[in-house]
């Protein structure tokens, strides 16, 4: 089940992902969605954030107080991370309203923690510019991965306990 179901909506996601590849939302409707509302996360930490088109490449520049930081790109709208969460859950299915209310709120859940740990990189990058390749290959995916398990782990647990009773 979770072969096939990762399958099937990593080809839906490349359907959509073609789909919009010459759209007005730049590089696509989801990740400039995530890019805007990162930069809202950071002005309302108190920098001032401005997100731009990147044109050299699919992806949106985040500046920070004026310094250009980073660039989102496409794999940092976590959408490849909600399949892999959603192929989990959908492997160890239980009663069908309980899953799908199960997949709903964890993929809130991680789409909102996605939009935090874009803003604290920004603000972390920003801060401490000496630590960038540690913030961003380590703490940055540790807070998604790291949410996506937990996710799991409680799934596993309301699983075993429905297969129990």
């Amino acid at each position: 089940m979770f072969l096939g179901s990762y399958f099937v909506l990593s080809i839906c996601y490349n359907l959509y992902l073609s789909f919009f590849r010459n759209s007005k939302y730049y590089p696509d409707p989801i990740t400039h969605l995530v890019a805007k509302q990162s930069e809202a996360l950071v002005d309302g930490f108190g920098y001032n954030a401005q997100i731009l088109p990147h044109h050299a490449e699919l992806s949106m520049k985040l500046i920070v107080n004026q310094v250009y930081l980073a660039r989102i790109i496409e794999g940092c709208n976590a959408i490849s991370i909600m399949i892999l969460f959603a192929s989990f859950v959908l492997s160890f299915f239980g009663r069908l309203k309980l899953s799908l209310l199960y997949i709903l709120a964890g993929l809130v859940l991680i789409y909102a923690m996605n939009i935090i740990r874009i803003a604290v990189l920004a603000i972390g990058i920003y801060k401490f510019p000496q630590h960038t390749v540690f913030l961003h290959s380590i703490i940055f995916p540790l807070i998604i991965y790291g949410t996506v398990f937990l996710l799991w782990v409680a799934w596993v647990r309301i699983y075993a306990k429905k297969q129990n009773s």
